[in-house]
């Protein structure tokens, strides 16, 4: 028995090397690099603990790495003295079971074997979920690293649980987890808690597995369910039932293990068709709203987008609205009563509705769900947004043109996706027009309140502030002077996506399990500027003639050499232009911007948790 063992772990061990040098990468263990000194911050012995079998995956002797395949399966001949031994072992493992754990090594949540390289192969060989082991963690030294915050992330995370089977690979992952399972990242767990949260985990893998889901994956794909399904919802869930959601929310697990990501939409190409849908196929369009149209200019402007919609396809669509949704399950309630009463589509007009659209979108496949949002990384549901940095970088070009002493202030909302492109394309507007132009920047959703009045009071007399730029009288804000405003036509965008699914571009537009973002500004008639006839008539004309720029492609808004407030060159436009993604993700300030973006704890509770939602990541 033990030499058939062997002959069939032999065959997995060359298969799996043979694929991994087909893939250019090495054939055999990992080992662990030397030169300690230059990488490890600290040493600590965690005695014996139970090492997840998948994190074994490599050896501190470099004599040993081309004994094993990546996965600790032989690839020694059957004639060996190597095949003699590990028959041994294997015979002991059936017999009686091997109990003596090996010695290893610890660094970023990969194992590495001192002393018992064929004890942890037997036991891989059959099917062990973990192996005991006399553990030495490694510490890195702190750095900017994205793998060494990470890990610095799961060491809280297990000093609160003593769990070490759950390895997410991205900074704010642990977050994600805690917050989901509405835990705080603090609180150390109970010994009841960690044992039903490691039942329901190890039941979860199981599923996984069944799903062709690899080991190493189940921790991204335990997160992402988690959100989506909840953890106190879901935890006495039978594995029968686990499995069904995993294959309902297959995409979404696939985007975040393969990091599929988002496709940008930047063009709207979708044309009127040539005949129109008979009443009897009439489109249903539902609208959920987290505030009201009564006391929101945020959502009025979407329900003016939604009777502009019903206008423009008049026989062809019909709406539904739902004002002041506030919470998950009234998002979940509401969109379950929208298609009862037959939504063939739903918008669900706020980022904090994100979650319940995505799992509503899960549940309901027949059902198209688009969130009004940016950046999202959820196949299951198509977001939209307007394409903003354009028609700021006109407005800062206006106030560039008008400011007597070069100082302009700035009042962002918070650092999303789009805001950081839209304050330096203000800053790039204003310099085009003004070698001494400066904008000053401030936020207004601060816990220490809004930063407009520091503009006023520091004399600053252009403003931009909630998309308009004012002029400053001397007064608080009810006396300024609107000189220039950004209007979003949410009326087109709707009508481009209802024509999306009339025409059947809804499908040409799918990139497989990438999530779809449509991001359309001034060319697709979605963006507006609006000049005040207080401003200048060359103002006015300059205005124009950027937008025709703009427009036509012959004007870029992030030109020439762009320097951050370091001084380091951020952009050189003879290198290549910045894509969209740099742009949507950009999380410097140009040099020209006095200010700083806040830690998201400075924000206000409510504000703090759109900017975790769709927060850029911030480049020190």
């Amino acid at each position: 028995m033990p030499v058939e063992e062997y002959r069939k772990a032999l065959r997995l061990g060359l298969k799996e090397a043979k694929e991994a040098a087909a893939r250019g990468e090495p054939a055999g263990l990992r080992v662990l690099p030397e030169r300690q000194e230059t990488y490890v911050a600290r040493r600590e012995s965690l005695g014996v603990v139970e090492i997840p079998a998948e994190f074994l995956s490599g050896t501190c002797n470099a004599l040993r790495k081309d004994s094993f395949s990546p996965g600790f399966f032989p690839v020694l001949p059957e004639d060996s003295e190597f095949a003699e031994k590990w028959m041994s072992l294997c015979r002991a493992h059936v017999e009686e079971g091997i109990r003596d754990p090996i010695r290893a090594v610890e660094y970023l949540n990969r194992y590495y074997v001192v002393e018992g390289h064929k004890r942890v192969s037997v036991l891989r060989y059959f099917g062990a979920v973990s192996v005991p082991g006399q553990v030495t963690r490694l510490f890195p030294k702190p750095s900017d690293d994205p793998e060494v915050t990470a890990y610095y992330e799961f060491l809280d995370f297990y000093q609160m649980t003593g769990l070490n089977f759950l390895v997410l690979k991205q900074p704010g992952e642990y977050r994600e987890l805690l917050e989901a399972m509405g835990r705080s990242s603090s609180e150390p767990w109970s010994a009841e808690e960690i044992y039903q949260f490691r039942s329901f985990y190890y039941m979860f893998r199981e599923a996984c597995l069944r799903q062709d889901i690899q080991p190493l994956a189940v921790p991204e794909a335990f997160l992402m369910y988690v959100k989506i399904f909840g953890y106190g919802e879901s935890r006495d869930k039978l594995s029968s039932q686990i499995g069904a959601e995993l294959e309902k929310i297959r995409p979404e697990v696939r985007n975040r293990i393969e990091g599929t990501g988002a496709t940008l939409l930047l063009e709207d190409e979708v044309r009127a068709p040539f005949l129109s849908l008979p009443s009897t196929g009439k489109l249903c369009a539902a609208f959920l709203h987290g505030g009201n149209a009564a006391s929101s200019r945020w959502v009025y402007g979407h329900e003016y987008g939604r009777y502009h919609l019903e206008h423009q396809l008049k026989g062809q669509v019909r709406t539904l609205a739902y004002e002041d949704i506030t919470t998950d399950e009234a998002a979940e309630a509401a969109i379950q009563d929208a298609v009862d009463r037959g939504a063939d589509l739903i918008f669900t007009t706020t980022a904090k509705l994100l979650l319940p659209s995505v799992k509503q979108a899960v549940l309901h496949p027949e059902v198209k769900i688009l969130n009004c949002s940016l950046n999202t990384s959820h196949p299951s549901v198509r977001t939209y947004y307007p394409r903003l940095y354009e028609a700021k970088f006109i407005k800062g070009a206006i106030a560039g043109t008008m400011t007597p002493d070069g100082r302009i202030g700035y009042v962002a909302d918070f650092p999303t996706y789009g805001s950081v492109a839209s304050i330096n394309a203000f800053a790039q507007g204003a310099r085009l027009v003004n070698s001494n132009a400066r904008v000053y920047l401030e936020w207004a959703n601060l816990r220490s309140g809004s930063g407009a009045e520091r503009l006023h009071q520091a004399g600053i007399l252009y403003i931009d502030d909630a998309d308009r730029l004012t002029a400053n009288t001397g007064t608080w804000m009810p006396g300024a002077h609107n000189l220039a405003l950004i209007q979003c036509r949410w009326g087109r965008i709707y009508e481009s996506i209802v024509r999306r699914v009339l025409n059947g571009g809804w499908k040409k537009d799918a990139r497989g399990d990438s999530a779809i973002n449509y991001w359309w500004g001034l060319r697709q008639g979605v963006v507006e500027v609006l000049c005040s006839r207080r401003i200048p008539t060359g103002a006015r004309r300059l205005a124009d003639v950027l937008k025709e720029a703009l427009q036509n492609g012959r004007l870029d808004p992030f030109y020439g050499v762009l320097l951050d407030q370091e001084g380091h060159v951020a952009y050189r436009e003879e290198d290549a232009r910045l894509t969209a993604e740099q742009i949507l993700t950009m999380g410097w300030l140009s040099e020209y911007v006095v200010g700083r973006i806040p830690d998201c704890e400075e924000f206000t509770p409510e504000t703090q948790e759109l900017v975790r939602l769709q927060g850029v990541e911030r480049r020190s």
